[in-house]
């Protein structure tokens, strides 16, 4: 007997921020290939087209069914062309991974306007302006499921205010379209990553001495990594959690449930 727990063979998924600098796994780039081995059809969907392009050839080595689409998804008419391009291609939308974000290292009284604004745009308005224009066509389709990735720093607040700020906000927006959306048969939830390692982290010159410190800071003692989050993606958009809307999924190691410390740095975790 063939067994399909995910219950997504056949659908079609969304990713935004699906690629990942060089060859290398990141959240988006992780959760593209998931979701293809689940047997979905994946929209691998970033600003740049060369790194969407990358996770489709990793999607294409493991036989599984994926196409690059260039979109700058804080642009509305970029999202509607998103998900034309998803319709024209397969004719549905069943999942929509809201994965882009930036983040800023300054508190409030050190943080300016124009960063401020930047970050809520890319944070938090790209996932609005996603969700939006992909959440028609789940109805049309008879439902789908939106995962949505926060942050731990929405959670326990590190000095980084615009952030910080950002990633609370994902997670109430995440609230309200499981509400706004239930009556069309589509779930809503969140991820909030704590600090994974993947190339967005390694590019910003993290010293292996920093990462060793980093990876202690939770109660596992243990690094995490894009593929990480892409599982609790995975679940999230699955029919394993059919039952499951409007929460959010911490994958943090446990780093949440102890002390603060300022032994680590959050990095790009979300």
């Amino acid at each position: 007997m063939k067994l399909d727990p995910f219950g997504l063979e056949g659908k079609v998924a969304i990713v935004t921020g699906g690629g990942s600098r060089a060859e290398g796994i990141g959240n988006g780039r992780a959760a593209s290939i998931l979701l293809a081995r689940a047997g979905a059809r994946v929209l691998v969907v970033d600003r740049d087209l060369a790194l969407a392009e990358r996770t489709v050839r990793h999607v294409h080595d493991e036989g599984g069914t994926a196409i690059a689409h260039a979109a700058d998804v804080t642009r509305e008419a970029e999202c509607v062309a998103m998900v034309e391009a998803a319709m024209d291609r397969w004719g549905r939308v069943d999942v929509l991974d809201n994965n882009v974000g930036i983040d800023s290292h300054a508190p409030v009284e050190r943080e300016s306007l124009a960063c401020w604004e930047q970050v809520m745009q890319v944070n938090v308005t790209s996932m609005f302006l996603a969700a939006k224009h992909c959440a028609p066509a789940m109805r049309r389709g008879g439902g789908g499921a939106i995962v949505n990735v926060s942050s731990i720093s929405a959670i326990r607040p590190r000095g980084m205010s615009a952030y910080t700020t950002s990633k609370g906000a994902v997670i109430a927006l995440t609230k309200a379209m499981a509400i706004d959306l239930a009556d069309g048969g589509i779930r809503a939830n969140c991820v909030a990553p704590g600090p994974v390692y993947t190339p967005m982290v390694a590019s910003q010159g993290m010293s292996e001495a920093a990462r060793d410190q980093r990876r202690r800071a939770s109660p596992l003692a243990v690094e995490g990594t894009g593929w990480d989050v892409g599982n609790a993606v995975l679940f999230l958009a699955s029919d394993m959690a059919r039952f499951v809307n409007g929460q959010t999924l911490v994958v943090d190691g446990g780093l949440t449930l102890v002390a603060p410390k300022r032994e680590y740095h959050p990095g790009s975790a979300g």
